[in-house]
């Protein structure tokens, strides 16, 4: 029993950490999730993974998401169904090829994403500072091309390392849409209400099962933690903000190797 209770408020503490910074950035919570699972709870990097999809196939950004619209944050819904096109197919095939890989290759794959989101997130914050106008923003209603790339882009990721998508998708709206920070963020979002990662848990449920009561903890923190975490990025922006993420992902991507060692 008393293990049962541990196994519980580790899953909670996880969700609701995963949900902080989903709501913080923009992302999927599993960028987070999936190392505190493996690490605390002792999952593998297979069930990690599905463990993180599933927890984000609830509406757990909701609270967010009615934040964000009660503050005036536009939401491009176009944008969002051509997304869901993109990503639905992908996310399967991403998750087929994980679960024909081996734990450790696909475990050392995930720890280089997070130090790459490391250096990344370090990299903008050294390019902070004056920049020049951007150039115009592409008209979203021609936009369905570039939208489906998007979208299947984040599927293959998601599903290969069962992340949310909006680490790879938010960058590449600002990037190739040039819509505004705040707007991809809020995109992402509402992308990621419906149960758009369904593809991919029932391939992971289906090859290597999942557990059932570290999910139920997992979605209740991850509920709680998003609001709260959209919060705190519209009043919050500045350089510790990005070092500390940055750091946390580094860390985290040692502490997973060294576990796999």
């Amino acid at each position: 029993m008393h293990g049962i209770w541990m196994e519980g408020l580790a899953s909670l503490g996880a969700g609701v950490s995963g949900g902080l910074l989903s709501g913080l950035f923009g992302i999927g919570g599993g960028v987070v999730l999936i190392p505190l699972l493996a690490l605390a709870l002792g999952l593998d990097q297979h069930q990690a993974q599905g463990v993180a999809l599933a927890a984000m196939l609830l509406p757990n950004g909701l609270p967010a998401v009615l934040y964000l619209r009660q503050v005036g944050m536009l939401i491009h819904w176009n944008l969002v169904i051509t997304l869901t096109a993109g990503f639905l197919p992908a996310i399967w095939l991403g998750a087929q090829i994980a679960n024909h890989l081996p734990e450790m290759p696909l475990r050392l794959g995930f720890a280089c994403m997070l130090l790459a989101l490391a250096g990344r997130t370090l990299l903008l914050r050294r390019r902070s500072g004056p920049r020049r106008a951007s150039a115009a923003p592409l008209a979203l209603d021609r936009a369905w091309l570039p939208g489906l790339v998007i979208g299947a882009l984040g599927g293959v990721a998601s599903g290969l390392l069962g992340i949310g998508g909006g680490i790879i998708m938010v960058p590449l709206m600002t990037w190739w849409l040039k819509l505004p920070q705040h707007e991809a963020q809020t995109t992402s979002l509402v992308f990621m209400l419906a149960p758009i990662g369904l593809p991919g848990v029932w391939v992971y449920a289906r090859g290597h099962g999942l557990p059932w009561l570290a999910l139920a903890g997992v979605a209740a923190g991850f509920l709680a933690g998003a609001y709260e975490g959209a919060r705190i990025a519209l009043r919050v922006r500045g350089p510790r903000l990005r070092q500390g993420f940055a750091l946390l992902m580094a860390g985290l991507a040692v502490m997973l190797l060294a576990k796999g060692w």
